[in-house]
């Protein structure tokens, strides 16, 4: 008989999150050597992950840092709701996001770079993907610059870990309005910050779309111009965070409520698990 106790295989099952039939099996494989039953079921795991490749991940956790005049938002994400809510798994979240920030990386490939304990941030996720035997992706990495940071972190379920992670940049003193800001953005989802950095070509697709659907409801044609104007600007209303009417109070716009706040909204990032 393997020379184990239970103490191993419940140490082997906390390290390493595994099953408690797969612990024991590890242990008797590796004739109660405790490093060997890991190494063990890190292979194990590792190639049970490989089979798992094209699985899809849309599930997972957002977390965000601020620091050094930068915010920097994560999601890392996995197959299973079982597996988002794992304190295991938020805490290599919280360990990602620390280590994708230092490394100053603002987009996948350069987070997934960054180093952490002596390895990649892909390194460390594969190996915890391996204990955790599900496949688990660093899928979005966004770097916010400003002087000052509001985090804004919100669960869709209370069973769940943040779903959406918002960033407000400002400047100004008023942190409860920032506050206020980035939950309307978590509401409202815009895509840009103000109606100039909306794209030419989505102003052009836009309009295409509403001359057709205005022609489709049968406007005179002499109106047409005067119509399609107006649904476009309802548009970059709709998109254009400063643009907004204020979730808060939506007699005034984004714009005029930061404006009464002091603040001046420098950028901002959502990012919402899955989308």
């Amino acid at each position: 008989m393997a020379n184990y106790s239970l103490a191993d295989v419940k140490k082997l099952r906390e390290d390493l999150g595994a099953g408690m039939m797969d612990a024991k099996n590890a242990l008797v494989e590796a004739d109660g050597d405790y490093d060997k039953a890991v190494e063990l079921l890190r292979i194990k795991g590792a190639k049970a992950v490989a089979k798992r490749d094209d699985r899809a991940t849309s599930e997972g956790v957002v977390v965000a840092v601020a620091e050094n005049g930068a915010a920097t938002v994560v999601e890392l994400a996995s197959e299973t709701d079982f597996v988002a809510k794992n304190e295991k798994f938020t805490t290599l979240a919280d360990k990602v996001v620390a280590a994708v920030a230092a490394a100053g990386a603002a987009d996948v490939a350069a987070g997934n770079a960054a180093p952490l304990d002596g390895k990649t941030v892909a390194e460390v996720i594969d190996e915890n993907a391996a204990a955790l035997g599900e496949k688990l992706e660093l899928r979005t990495v966004t770097r916010v610059e400003g002087d000052a940071f509001e985090i804004y972190l919100h669960k869709t379920s209370q069973d769940l870990p943040p779903q959406i992670a918002v960033v407000i940049a400002y400047a100004g003193d008023d942190a409860a309005e920032a506050r206020s800001i980035a939950q309307h953005v978590a509401f409202a989802n815009p895509t840009y910050l103000t109606r100039d950095e909306i794209p030419a070509e989505a102003i052009e697709k836009e309009r295409a779309t509403v001359e057709a659907i205005t022609r489709e409801e049968g406007k005179p044609e002499a109106a047409l111009p005067k119509i399609v104007e107006g649904r476009l600007n309802a548009y970059r209303k709709q998109v254009a965070l400063l643009e907004q009417d204020y979730a808060k109070d939506n007699k005034v716009s984004v714009a005029k409520a930061a404006e009464n706040a002091g603040l001046t909204i420098q950028g901002f990032a959502r990012v919402k698990v899955g989308a």
